[in-house]
Formats: C-alpha cells, structure tokens, sequence
C-alpha cells in the first residue's frame, strides 16, 4: 500500500493498529503467540501494531482469526479501506478510465454544501466548459491512463456541475491569474471558457475571485486544493490524489485560502483581469 505522509493517513493508521493491538491483548495472546498462530515473523506483528507497516486485507483477516474474533473482520477490512483511500495513485484511481474515477466523486459532491476551490494552474472542474474540460482530460489520458473513455468522463463532469444550480449551496472560487492565460487547448476553446467564467461570477451564491500576479505578494501560490464544508480537504498532486480529514490539517488550508481571498480581486477588478486575457487572445 503507499502510504501519505499526511498526519490524517498517519492518525488513522494508528486508530487501527490500535484497534489490532487491543484485540490482541483481549484474546490473551503476546506478538510472539500471534505470529506463531499466523505463521508469521513476530517482528511483522511488532510492525503492524506500531502502525509502521499497514496490513493487508488477508492480515487481517489471520489476525482476527488468530484471535477468535472473525466477527471484526469486515470491519477491520472496511478500516483499512478507508485509510488507503485517503492517499490514491492515479494509476490505481484511473486503471479502469476517467469515467469511473469521475463518479467516484460524486457522492463528496452531493452532500457538500459549502465548497472552497484554489487552482493555480487549471480552471477548476466545476466551472469549466465542456470543450475546456475535454482538453484538460485527454491531456490526462495520454499521460496516464490506457484505456480512452475521456468523452464518457467528460459528461459525467459536466452532469455533476448541477450542483452549481441545485440545493443551498456556496461556492468560491479563486484562480491565480496565470490561469487565465495557460495556453491549454485552442484560442476558442480558451476564449469560451473565459467568456464563462464571467457568466458562473456573477451567480448569487457564486463567488470568483482572481490573484493577480504583482511584486510583493503577501502569500506566494499553493498547490491546487478544495475544501468540502469544514470536514475534509482533497489535494491533487503529481503523483495522486490525497484526502484530508484531520482538523488540523482542514484548518491549515481553510487559513491559506483566506490569506489567497484577502489578496485577490473580486467583482469588476476580477472581470477586469478576465476581459485583458480575453483580448490578449485576439
């Protein structure tokens, strides 16, 4: 499994080799006793129960056994999958095409009533056109993923933009200005999603704000980020797809956000810096 280096990974590691270790002593068995009983070294036992090594599914499944407590297995498993999702590959989130991994989303979506979106370097997938979002996605799919199913996730993203429009939500927005000028795909295909990015701004429950690029900044660009209510933070990265659910961690990026909201331009300033990349189009 590839572990994150991020303390939610690391604290829910934790909560379930703690949970392994207390089944452990409950059964009246020491590491070397369990590891006898799994047929394996004790020091793999010393490893999974410190959280220095995540087990498998069919260690668990021993352990439990092990310790006469095969009721916990489904459970114990269903933990494990919870911790592993906190930090995906993309070969392993993409393997079967960019469809599925589009839908995987959905849900987190749905019951999201208050989203935070930072992008420093792509126009975020709620509020990109569909031609936008097809170049964005082949783009992928020619780096990564074998299988060619980018029309079909195309139109799962643009179906999960009802969010914009559905329910009492709010959403804001901020884009590093460079953004607007990222060269990705056509003049047309940049100039419509631009003229659309002036249409979502003015929603009421919408806001987009614009970090202009100047000397001085008090807070240099992150990477890109969203924030779902207060409860979690997911992060794409070079490598994967990270998930944040440690308080502390949710804190630390709702506070970048806010230093980014305090220096962007909003309103007619940030129509401003849409319109000049508008025109610097031709």
């Amino acid at each position: 499994m590839s572990v994150s280096g991020s303390s939610s990974a690391q604290a829910a590691r934790k909560v379930l080799a703690d949970r392994l270790r207390e089944m452990c002593r409950d059964a009246g068995l020491d590491g070397k006793q369990l590891a006898h009983a799994c047929g394996w070294h004790p020091s793999k036992v010393s490893r999974i129960s410190t959280a220095k090594t995540s087990p498998s599914a069919d260690d668990i499944r021993a352990w439990c056994w092990a310790c006469g407590q095969e009721g916990q297995t489904e459970d114990l498993v269903a933990s494990l999958r919870a911790v592993e999702g906190m930090w995906i590959e993309w070969h392993r989130m993409e393997r079967a095409g960019l469809r599925r991994a589009q839908e995987s989303r959905l849900p987190l979506f749905e019951r999201t009533r208050w989203f935070r979106s930072y992008s420093s370097w792509l126009v975020p997938g709620l509020i990109q056109t569909c031609g936008y979002t097809e170049d964005v996605l082949r783009a992928v799919q020619r780096r990564r993923v074998e299988v060619d199913d980018v029309a079909d996730a195309v139109a799962v993203r643009m179906e999960r933009q009802r969010v914009l429009y559905e329910g009492h939500r709010t959403f804001a927005f901020l884009v590093e200005e460079p953004v607007l000028r990222n060269g990705l795909g056509s003049a047309d295909t940049q100039l419509e999603q631009l003229e659309h990015l002036l249409t979502v701004g003015s929603l009421p429950n919408v806001s987009l704000g614009v970090v202009p690029t100047r000397l001085g900044r008090s807070r240099m660009p992150v990477e890109g980020f969203w924030i779902f209510d207060r409860a979690q933070v997911n992060v794409e990265l070079v490598s994967g797809y990270l998930t944040l659910t440690q308080p502390s961690e949710v804190r630390a990026y709702a506070d970048t956000f806010a230093m980014l909201a305090d220096i962007a331009a909003y309103g007619a300033k940030a129509r401003a810096l849409i319109t000049a990349a508008m025109s610097s189009l031709g």
